[in-house]
């Protein structure tokens, strides 16, 4: 049997809001279109402190090869139980990378809190905190209610939808967790921790930025590259 390729999702702030109304995640929470990483006036729509940050972006041969280096030697991902910093899925469901970024934003951090109890998002959440990376997978995998809100919203956004497979774009999340900012995509080798935050530094501050996002961009900027599209949305509480 061919594995699982859904469509995949646009990045848009109507899209992960229905996707998280779906699943379970509070409405006091919303995400919100970042149209800048250094004008304050484009950035002030957005209620602060922000939780997380959900990323498409090129996959520009600067990124692999920073990305080949940085994974290169890991084993499996070993982390699971109630002690691990963050909560990690492998994707192993083709293009359900944007519904799996919006996972690694709603279940970390302090959205977490926000997470409506006996819902769907609830039960992915506790059931996935014990299991080992291969496991947590499969609950993915084979969660109807995961895939049926996945479908909800694949006509949702200002793009046409399309099966075929993305290979030039990645969706990333990026998350305060335990005071440090973590790099979490379904396609490495675990999650990444990216260093501390002071108490006062949400995801779109600075330093955050420079730790995170901007580090990517300025990749392919030294590389010589012109390729430095981007799409991102802040998940905040509402004002």
């Amino acid at each position: 049997m061919a594995p699982k390729k859904w469509v995949m999702l646009e990045n848009h702030p109507e899209v992960m809001n229905q996707l998280a109304e779906k699943l379970g995640l509070s409405s006091d929470l919303s995400f919100y279109d970042v149209w800048s990483l250094d004008e304050p006036e484009l950035l002030a729509h957005i209620p602060r402190p922000a939780m997380a940050l959900l990323v498409i972006l090129p996959f520009t041969p600067a990124w692999d090869k920073d990305r080949q280096a940085e994974d290169a030697g890991k084993g499996d991902y070993e982390g699971y139980g109630p002690g691990e910093p963050v909560i990690w899925f492998k994707q192993t469901i083709g293009n359900a990378c944007g519904s799996i970024g919006f996972l690694h934003c709603a279940i970390n951090g302090p959205a977490a809190e926000y997470i409506k109890p006996g819902s769907d998002l609830d039960k992915i959440r506790r059931d996935a905190i014990p299991l080992k990376m291969k496991e947590r997978a499969e609950l993915l995998y084979n969660s109807v209610p995961f895939e049926e809100a996945h479908q909800s919203c694949v006509h949702l956004g200002d793009t046409v939808p399309s099966s075929e497979d993305h290979l030039g774009q990645h969706f990333v999340a990026f998350v305060k967790a335990n005071g440090r900012l973590w790099e979490l995509e379904g396609s490495r080798k675990g999650p990444l921790d990216r260093g501390i935050l002071g108490d006062e530094e949400d995801v779109l501050s600075p330093k955050a930025l420079d730790l995170g996002l901007r580090r990517v961009v300025q990749l392919e900027q030294e590389a010589g590259g012109k390729d430095l599209r981007f799409s991102c949305i802040a998940l905040s509480r509402k004002a």
